[in-house]
């Protein structure tokens, strides 16, 4: 079956009104926090809205999902990144990292995962 899961959540809290490519690509122009402080309520809610998301297209292995809340806490999808960068500095490292997985052994967790997907489907 598709045990499909979310890493901790990551805020983005640009120091800029909005957040732009200098927001983004300036060190020190945003904070990230990660775990993101949300209640817990809110917190599942946007698991589950990323998960759903991720299963809703297809998508296997990984993805990252950015998402917005409404004042009330409700998650909005934003997009869904099938490639997401995995730099040092990328948010799919951190929050790895949030999880307890240093680079390699997230980048291990990918591969195996992928390799098993491409074992199931020469089985078929």
């Amino acid at each position: 079956g598709d045990a499909a899961s979310a890493l901790p959540i990551i805020e983005i809290r640009p120091r800029l009104a909005f957040y732009t490519y200098e927001a983004k690509y300036t060190p020190g122009s945003s904070e990230y926090l990660c775990p993101a402080p949300l209640e817990a309520e809110v917190a599942e809610k946007v698991k589950e809205a990323s998960v759903k998301a991720h299963r809703a297209l297809g998508c296997s292995v990984y993805s990252r999902v950015d998402l917005r809340l409404s004042p009330q806490g409700e998650p909005f999808v934003l997009e869904v990144n099938t490639a997401p960068g995995m730099t040092g500095t990328s948010l799919v490292p951190k929050a790895g990292r949030a999880a307890g997985w240093e680079f390699p052994e997230l980048l291990s967790r990918i591969c195996e995962r992928s390799l098993e997907i491409d074992r199931r489907l020469e089985r078929r």
